[in-house]
């Protein structure tokens, strides 16, 4: 009976958690359809309600496996642009039968394998060639380029790259690259210049960014959320509500503009008086909503005003979906304010990726054989197989280990992110080959002291390099970043699990042997 230690224990329930988290259960590569990763809104299938996200798995009865089968089956529908032709969509979630004229407008792709999320490089994306309205300086683009990379960070957008780039004639353009999006995606960020103004009559009372607003509620259910939603043609409407405060000037100019207002006579309800002007909300010069202003604000300074706003879909969970969105837009224009300059799309298109269907196979292959390379090399010089699978064995959990972090933490592993899985294969490799040269020193110590020597010498390597890595965040404007946020969550699962674990199996086999 084999007694493992804790230490080999924890290597191997994290291990078989790690399969599980990029994998997922049941597992995704026995899955067939394809996936749905973009539809047109307002298409006649956005508006049966299909969804990003669902797996389509048969259409018009005939089964799809994957891409291959969709483009067979859409093709010769998609040619007949005149005919009204009634289509039956089963997905994973639901079944949609309606009829369409044209093309069937939505995106999509292969099932995913498994769970882990891939940068731009190795997934694509989307890519955007913006030009402003008018010619800009070089210190005009960074302005420009800060103000929108503040926008996407407030929306929650990750592994996105914004950069100025010029062509032969010296006209300046903004490059926006957005990793697993599609055109329409990116057209929607970026495609407005988010000019937010609140108006009663003609005058303005604020706009969007710091100047008028200090702080927008998000992510609080007493101050942010959904308030009700009511059944409508066509589907559902969800109404959204959120609360921002302005600062004094912006609440004196409220005070000034309301107090010349009068009460409008007819109420809505009994007891409800509201003054004879709305406060009406524009994003880029069209009327986003109006809301009545109570009489209690006339002439009053206030500086916490609702913002309201609604969200329609097919059915109840995608209006609720769609009104999320849409406040979750319309607290980014609030929080950053308007672009400084209005943008006009030049090119927008897909980015196919460079090694993106390789990934996993460059991945194995690569890691698998450098593996064996060095298990080869340690059984030559040390003449014990065991020690060499127990090294093999260890260094492959470090690195299924890592990319299961990356898959739950939702990490985007990018090229820069390969080459850090690699260097921790290599430095893991390296500090094992130390724990098994002092295991197998002739020094009259005994063994736990000689394991003890060899840990020590790993933790204050571990240190070391991750002091260094850490400058590497943010060096070469972020480009690093996958290179050092995975290094060092392999170097630090090297020194928390597998390098114990290592030692404990070299103990176990040396005890084994006497």
């Amino acid at each position: 009976m084999i007694k493992l230690t804790w230490r080999i224990w924890a290597l191997v329930i994290l291990l078989a958690l790690s399969i599980l988290s990029i994998f997922s259960f049941p597992p995704l590569f026995l899955s067939s359809g394809v996936i749905v990763k973009s539809v047109e809104v307002n298409s006649t299938v956005f508006n049966e309600g299909l969804k990003q996200g669902e797996i389509i798995k048969s259409i018009n009865n005939q089964p799809v496996n994957n891409f291959e089968d969709y483009s067979k089956i859409i093709a010769p529908l998609n040619n007949k642009t005149n005919e009204s032709i009634k289509l039956v969509i089963i997905t994973n979630k639901n079944t949609y039968s309606f009829f369409n004229q044209g093309s069937l407008q939505i995106i999509v792709g292969n099932v995913p394998k498994t769970t882990l999320k891939t940068g731009l490089d190795l997934q694509g994306g989307a890519r955007a060639l913006v030009a402003p309205e008018k010619q800009l300086t070089n210190s005009e683009m960074q302005d420009l380029i800060a103000v929108s990379n503040e926008r996407l960070n407030v929306y929650g957008i990750s592994d996105v790259v914004i950069k100025k780039v010029s062509d032969l004639t010296g006209n300046n353009y903004m490059l926006v690259e957005i990793a697993g999006a599609t055109p329409n995606d990116l057209e929607s960020l970026i495609g407005q210049q988010g000019k937010f103004e609140a108006k009663i009559g003609n005058e303005t009372v604020f706009v969007g960014g710091n100047k008028d607003i200090t702080y927008v509620c998000r992510d609080d259910a007493s101050c942010a959320g959904i308030e009700a939603c009511n059944v409508v043609q066509g589907g559902e409407l969800c109404n959204y509500r959120f609360v921002i405060h302005l600062s004094e000037d912006a609440a004196k100019r409220h005070a000034d503009i309301t107090s010349k207002l009068s009460v409008n006579s007819s109420s809505l309800t009994a007891g409800d008086r509201y003054l004879e002007k709305q406060i009406d909300f524009f994003v880029d010069d069209k009327l986003s909503t109006s809301l009545y202003i109570s009489e209690d604000l006339k002439g009053k300074v206030t500086t916490q005003i609702q913002i309201q706003g609604s969200g329609t879909g097919a059915d109840r969970n995608s209006a609720i979906q769609n009104a999320e969105d849409s406040m979750k837009k319309m607290q980014t224009i609030l929080i950053t304010g308007s672009l400084p300059y209005k943008l006009n799309i030049v090119k927008l298109d897909t980015i196919s990726p460079v090694l993106g269907e390789r990934f996993n196979y460059l991945i194995l292959l690569t890691g698998l054989a450098g593996l064996v390379a060095v298990a080869i090399i340690i059984f030559a010089r040390y003449r014990n197989f065991k020690a060499s699978m127990a090294l093999l064995f260890t260094s492959f959990s470090e690195v299924v280990i890592i990319l299961g972090v990356a898959s739950l933490i939702k990490w985007n592993l990018d090229l820069p992110s390969i080459v850090g899985i690699l260097v921790t294969i290599g430095t893991g490799v390296d500090q094992q080959i130390v724990i098994l040269d002092e295991f197998k020193s002739k020094r009259i110590e005994s063994t736990r002291e000689k394991l003890k020597n060899a840990l020590f010498i790993v933790v204050s390597a571990f240190f070391t390099a991750v002091v260094s890595l850490i400058p590497l965040f943010w060096a070469g404007a972020g480009l690093l970043k996958g290179f050092s946020v995975t290094t060092i969550i392999g170097l630090t699962i090297g020194v928390l699990i597998s390098r114990p674990a290592f030692a404990d199996m070299l103990k176990f086999l040396g005890e084994k042997n006497t």
